[in-house]
């Protein structure tokens, strides 16, 4: 029988000490931690960590873009270094996986990341996950690492996301945390605070957007902290954290791909008669497409959004945003086809 996936992420607060290196014995924990894990799931670990394991060795840093990509570039091989050391006390390989958005949005990319998961899976190996901060374009960055875990966790069918965090779990206004979120609704959103950490990009309204997404795909969420003993298999087993339920669906595994995508490379605004259609589970056609962003290609995925820009649906564009430009007033051309439609 086929073991369930976990996806587990750490963001920067989550690893690192004040300094912003990494904390070498919360790495080692979390290997420990895994490798008791590994026996029931096939794992990823999404972790952030480079740029502060490498920008130590970069002159005059002050953060640049620029900066940061160098110190991406010096820290990947460290903060896998550490991770590698850290598992091989447990006869656990790692192998590096820096990511780009394009892997996700393409198809037939995402199918070769997948092939090759699948093969790491088989051998016992667990991937380490991050962005490939080098080479990735700002415009088309994962908006934080939260997104790069949820990705991987609807596109790949993850049975359970756990995101790690520095307050170990949704902790309502008076500070107590909240055990078991059902939904995600305005008065759960309405206990977050809009602050992020000093070292991380996202805070806790980036992991709800990310966690409410995951839950429609049918995946369970628990955000947790490592400050606890135990802290990931206490989480894992509901004993502390906060637990969000799944929500029921019955998504195929194209269309998980298609709905993990909800934070695409592109964006169209759609017409009333248009999101009427789409509702009716019609395909969208160009005529009722009143503007788009982004640059995209033919079989990649774009945001569907309405005049009020709330996003009603992914799909997979069946032209490109070129061709699209010179032919948003033509009768009967297919943009998105319903069967590649996703509703959000």
């Amino acid at each position: 029988m086929k073991r369930q996936l976990l996806v587990l992420k750490f963001g920067t607060a989550s690893i690192t000490k004040a300094s912003g290196t990494p904390d070498i014995e919360i790495i080692n924990e979390i290997a420990r931690q895994s490798a008791v894990l590994l026996k029931k799931y096939r794992i990823v670990i999404v972790s952030s960590g480079a740029v502060g394991a490498g920008k130590h060795f970069v002159q005059n840093y002050e953060g640049t873009i620029s900066q940061r990509k160098a110190a991406a570039a010096i820290g990947n091989p460290l903060l896998l270094k550490m991770y590698d050391q850290a598992f091989e006390k447990y006869g656990i390989k790692v192998a590096q996986s820096l990511l780009e958005r394009q892997h996700f949005a393409n198809r037939q990319q995402f199918l070769q990341l997948k092939e090759t998961y699948e093969e790491l899976w088989k051998s016992n190996v667990i991937p380490i996950a991050n962005e490939n901060d080098v080479v990735s374009n700002r415009e088309l960055k994962f908006s934080d690492n939260d997104e790069l875990a949820t990705l991987i966790a609807g596109g790949f069918g993850a049975n359970v996301l756990m995101l790690c965090t520095a307050s170990g779990g949704l902790l309502d206004k008076e500070g107590l945390l909240v055990p078991q979120v059902e939904k995600i609704d305005e008065h759960i959103l309405g206990m977050v605070s809009k602050s992020k950490t000093a070292l991380g990009l996202g805070g806790m309204a980036s992991k709800l957007t990310f966690t409410h997404l995951a839950n429609k795909m049918g995946i369970k969420v628990i955000i947790f902290g490592m400050k606890l003993a135990d802290g990931i298999l206490n989480a894992i087993s509901e004993n502390v954290g906060t637990t969000f339920l799944p929500q029921e669906a019955n998504l195929s595994a194209k269309n998980k791909w298609i709905a993990s995508g909800a934070i695409s490379v592109g964006s169209v605004i759609i017409d009333k008669g248009a999101s009427k259609a789409l509702m009716s589970r019609k395909s969208l056609l160009a005529v009722g497409i009143i503007s788009f962003e982004g640059e995209f290609e033919s079989g990649e995925l774009v945001e569907i959004v309405d005049e009020n820009k709330q996003i009603l649906a992914v799909g997979k564009a069946k032209i490109s945003s070129a061709i699209l430009q010179e032919n948003l007033k033509v009768q009967n051309l297919i943009f998105v086809h319903a069967d590649d439609i996703v509703l959000i």
